[in-house]
C-alpha cells in the first residue's frame, strides 16, 4: 500500500494520470476511427452489409466521377476566394479597432460574435431566408427603388457567392489575432518613421505589413484548412444546388456516405481530402521564406 501511495505521489505518474483521458480519447475517437476509415476506403461498403475489399476501385471511380471533379473545383474556388477576403476584412477591422476607446470592448465582441454563431444551423437557416426571393435582401433593394425578385440561391452565378459572403462574415477570430499582433508592434518604430517623413500608407507597407506577415501566414493556413472543410452553410442553405454549382467537397462526401450509402467511396474521398489539405499546407510552408518577414521586432 505504501509503495502504491509513493508511486502516485511521483511527479511523472501524476503527469501520466492527467494526460491519460486525452490520450485515450485521442486513441479511441481519432486514431481508431481513422484506421477503420482507411480500411473502408479500399472496400465496397454500404453500412448495411459487411465490407468487401476491392483495392483501389473507389479511387479509380472517384477520378472518373464528374460530380466529384465538380465538387473539387467548387471547393477550390470557395476556399481561394473566401479566405483572402476574410483575412482582408479581418485586417481592416483590426486596424480600425486598434485605438482604445470606451466602446472598444463592445466593438471587438460584436465583430467576434459571428465567428461563434456563424457556423450554426440557425444562422445558416437565417441566411437562407435572407437571400430568398421574398427575403430581406430583395426587400431592402425594393426600399431603395430597385424592384427585384431575383433568386440569389437559384442562380448558378450567385449562389456560391452567398456562401462566400457568409464565410467572409465570420472573420472575428482572425481579426482578434491580427489585433493582438498589431499591439505588439513597438510605437517607437512608427515615431521614427514619422520623424523621417513617412506617411500613413508608407508606414503601413514598410512597418505594419512586414511585421504582420507571420500572423498573416498563421491565419492563412488555419483559414485555408477551414475553407476546405466548410460544410454546414452549404448543406443547410443550398445542398449543392443549383446544378452542383455550390457542391462543396464535404457535402458530396456526406451525401455519398450517408444518403447514397456508398460509405466506402465516402471514406476514400475523406482520405483524398486529407492528402489535398496536406499538400496545400506543405506548399504554404515551403514558400513561407519568400514572403514571411522573420527579422523580428
Amino acid at each position: 500500500m505504501r509503495t502504491i501511495k509513493r508511486l502516485f505521489n511521483q511527479e511523472d505518474t501524476a503527469g501520466y494520470m492527467f494526460t491519460l483521458p486525452f490520450a485515450l480519447g485521442f486513441l479511441f475517437f481519432m486514431i481508431v476511427p481513422m484506421g477503420i476509415s482507411l480500411y473502408y476506403s479500399f472496400c465496397d461498403y454500404d453500412i448495411l452489409s459487411p465490407p468487401v475489399f476491392t483495392g483501389l476501385e473507389n479511387f479509380r471511380t472517384m477520378f472518373q466521377d464528374e460530380t466529384f471533379l465538380k465538387s473539387v473545383r467548387v471547393t477550390f474556388f470557395f476556399a481561394f476566394v473566401s479566405v483572402p477576403l476574410k483575412l482582408l476584412f479581418a485586417l481592416l477591422v483590426a486596424l480600425l479597432l486598434l485605438r482604445n476607446t470606451k466602446m472598444s470592448g463592445f466593438y471587438r465582441a460584436a465583430y467576434y460574435l459571428p465567428s461563434i454563431i456563424g457556423g450554426s444551423v440557425a444562422v445558416a437557416i437565417l441566411w437562407k431566408r435572407m437571400f430568398a426571393i421574398d427575403g430581406v435582401v430583395n426587400t431592402l433593394l425594393g426600399k431603395i427603388g430597385i424592384e427585384t425578385s431575383f433568386s440569389w440561391l437559384g442562380d448558378t452565378k450567385t449562389a456560391i457567392w452567398v456562401l462566400i459572403l457568409l464565410a467572409v462574415w465570420q472573420f472575428g477570430s482572425s481579426m482578434l489575432i491580427f489585433l493582438s499582433s498589431l499591439k505588439q508592434i513597438p510605437a517607437s518604430l512608427y515615431e521614427a518613421a514619422m520623424v523621417d517623413g513617412a506617411g500613413p500608407i508608407s508606414r503601413f507597407f514598410k512597418i505594419t505589413l512586414p511585421l504582420l506577415t507571420p500572423t498573416i501566414f498563421f491565419n492563412l493556413v488555419m483559414q485555408m484548412i477551414n475553407g476546405f472543410l466548410a460544410f454546414t452553410q452549404c448543406y443547410i442553405i443550398t445542398q449543392g444546388k443549383p446544378m452542383n454549382s455550390t457542391l462543396l467537397y464535404t457535402v458530396y462526401m456526406y451525401q455519398q456516405s450517408f444518403e447514397f450509402y456508398n460509405t466506402g467511396y465516402g471514406a476514400a474521398m475523406a482520405w483524398v481530402m486529407l492528402v489535398l489539405i496536406g499538400l496545400i499546407t506543405l506548399f504554404l510552408f515551403a514558400t513561407k521564406r519568400f514572403w514571411v518577414y522573420e527579422g523580428g521586432l
